[in-house]
């Protein structure tokens, strides 16, 4: 399949008196980087930059036989994310519709199958086929490893396999399942969660398990994941669900602030740069750039600084990179590239043909180049600008929800049923 040029009016409404905001300068909002090492590794859910990787080594190119380095076949199901700390790998898998779940740790030199860690016996969620019952990512922080599984419970075991902590969690009705991807941050692991008759965002100690805040939401459909932003040297978690996007202060749970905007379902995870946040949601609904500084209350208009009508993720988390912020339209297919600071819309394209709800993935950006893979194991590669140039396209063949981790210029990959190491082979 080719990429060709798709004309489709995405309309960009500049808010009243932010049209101009301030020249950025120092970026005074931006994200809270991973403690200790963690910004070596890939050791979260989209590794410590937002899918955004310092140059090095990778290859752009691959198939099922071309730099292909190692490829073993993977226990269980699951579309979670891979997640590295050193030379360890690690991910989560379900078996028997759920009633199994499982945290697997693999070699990353060959791929070796090194423990599988067992979550204690739970109950079981429904959940919509393309979610599953292991979609979250793990985190880690080189000494544990923590995975929440939604009525699985939020778990922790030690980079040996040996379980540390497990909470656990009443029967959730959650529209479709669970899919959040518990965030560290500092002594805390941080989890919100979705469900009738309204939702939760809470704190544990990383270390014991212990609730130290939880604070109740009223939405009920969301399967986003938390970040943590500096927002002029003070730290909030940042929750962008069902309708609006929040604020919260990771030391109390307390609501800081909160942004009306978005539509009823909302997955993608928001990005961080040009002191703004980038939130999308909805069904091809909308894309909201929020300026956090000074935000308290409702912010709805007041720290809007563009947002764009509809067109927007389902699925996909959008990535920013250097100017240019990218969404992948999984209801037709259409890659966006905006202007991030403006929300002026540079261009547009199709990619393959049109599939309702074709990308799962969220896309990657390293060497200059952007990497956006559908749920066939097709990815498209492009170069990272204001005009769009399609490289070239790689098939693994294989389907493909989970998006990859990068490391030391290897990728790495999950597909439905198999692990795969993808390196330049000469």
């Amino acid at each position: 399949m080719t990429c060709r040029w798709f004309a489709l009016v995405v309309a960009v409404i500049l808010m009243p008196g932010v049209a101009h905001a301030q020249k950025i300068h120092a970026q005074k909002v931006h994200l809270v980087p991973p403690d200790g090492d963690g910004a070596k590794y890939w050791p979260r859910w989209r590794g410590p930059a937002q899918g955004l990787v310092a140059d090095g080594n990778y290859p752009d190119r691959w198939s099922p036989t071309e730099n292909v380095i190692w490829k073993v076949k993977v226990p269980g199901q699951g579309n979670s994310s891979p997640i590295i700390w050193k030379d360890r790998l690690f991910l989560t898998a379900h078996e028997n519709r759920g009633a199994t779940r499982l945290v697997l740790c693999f070699d990353r030199a060959d791929g070796k199958l090194l423990w599988q860690c067992p979550v204690p016996k739970h109950l079981v969620e429904k959940a919509q086929g393309k979610n599953g019952w292991a979609s979250g990512t793990p985190s880690t922080d080189g000494e544990r490893v923590y995975a929440y599984f939604g009525t699985g419970g939020l778990f922790c075991c030690d980079v040996a396999g040996k379980q540390v902590w497990h909470v656990a969690y009443p029967k959730m009705d959650a529209l479709h399942g669970m899919a959040c991807s518990p965030l560290l941050f500092k002594d805390k692991v941080i989890i919100f969660q979705e469900h009738k008759p309204g939702g939760f965002i809470a704190a544990y100690d990383k270390l014991t398990g212990k609730e130290l805040w939880k604070t109740p939401r009223k939405e009920t459909v969301s399967w986003g994941s938390p970040i943590a932003v500096r927002v002029g040297g003070r730290d909030q978690i940042i929750v962008s669900s069902s309708m609006r996007v929040y604020g919260y202060d990771p030391d109390t749970g307390q609501e800081i602030w909160s942004c009306a905007g978005n539509l009823f379902e909302v997955i993608p995870t928001p990005v961080v740069g040009h002191d703004l946040l980038f939130c999308c949601s909805g069904r091809s609904g909308p894309t909201l750039a929020i300026r956090p500084e000074g935000a308290q209350g409702d912010i709805t208009k007041t720290n809007v600084v563009w947002r764009t009508i509809k067109g927007s993720p389902f699925v996909p988390s959008p990535l920013l990179y250097g100017d240019y912020l990218y969404t992948v339209n999984d209801m037709l297919s259409i890659v966006s590239c905006f202007d991030a600071r403006s929300g002026k819309q540079l261009w547009q394209e199709r990619c393959g043909q049109p599939v309702k709800e074709g990308f799962s993935a969220s896309p990657i950006g390293v060497n200059g180049k952007v990497f956006v893979t559908n749920d066939e194991g097709e990815t498209y590669v492009m170069e990272n600008g204001d005009q769009f140039k399609l490289l070239h396209a790689n098939r693994l063949e294989e389907r493909t929800l989970a998006s990859p981790a990068l490391l030391d210029g290897r990728w790495y990959i999950r597909t439905q049923k198999h692990l795969w190491c993808i390196g330049n082979s000469k």
